[in-house]
């Protein structure tokens, strides 16, 4: 067995304090968000999601957000995937960020729901054609014989399509995951980070507390 014991870092570059946040958790957010663009390298973007699937268990995985605002987060994915199959069941789900050149974690808890068809047609027409494609060939999640099976599937589509519009899929399509609940946690030094929590109140205002590192 590894020992991972001696694997230490003091975080020390920042810090979040209740004087200098907005009232808006969806504000500092985008704050956050930017100067991770500045800062981090990578898809920043990049976010992990976790439902409960239809087996009971959670589930976490990458995804790629691609939109966000005051509404909420939105993503895309295939509905028929295990994924999407467990979302659509359990729309209660998390989602979080890591920026570790920052030492920042943002977790989201939030209620999804499916974006729009024009939403999802609008995004889905923006992608280059091999990500249409792709969208179209894979069955999400099943189980299939080989590599060779799935290249052979996107030959034949690639042949059946060619110079021809490729329309969105119905079973592939948004999630907008509307927040009840955003933590920021911002690292700081002796493990006493610094974590501030917005909950959404019925007046759709947002409650701020400080909770214990």
């Amino acid at each position: 067995m590894k020992d991972l014991s001696d694997y230490r870092k003091s975080y020390e570059k920042s810090e979040l304090l209740e004087n200098t946040i907005p009232d808006d958790a969806i504000q500092l957010f985008h704050k956050w968000f930017y100067e991770a663009e500045e800062q981090e390298n990578g898809e920043v973007n990049a976010m992990t999601i976790s439902s409960i699937g239809l087996d009971g268990f959670p589930k976490s995985r990458v995804v790629l957000l691609k939109k966000f605002n005051e509404e909420g987060f939105i993503f895309y994915t295939n509905y028929n995937s295990e994924k999407g199959k467990a979302i659509l069941q359990h729309p209660n789900v998390c989602i979080s960020f890591f920026w570790p050149i920052l030492e920042r974690q943002v977790i989201i808890k939030g209620i999804a729901e499916k974006t729009t068809s024009q939403v999802s047609d609008n995004y889905f027409d923006s992608r280059p054609e091999g990500s249409k494609l792709g969208a179209i060939v894979s069955n999400q999640s099943e189980v299939i014989p080989s590599r060779a099976y799935l290249d052979e599937k996107l030959k034949n589509l690639e042949t059946e399509v060619s110079g021809s519009e490729i329309k969105r899929p119905e079973n592939w399509g948004g999630f907008l995951v509307k927040p009840v609940e955003v933590e920021f946690w911002q690292g700081r030094a002796n493990r006493l980070h610094d974590r501030i929590r917005y909950k959404l109140e019925a007046d759709f205002s947002w409650k701020i507390d400080r909770l214990s590192p």
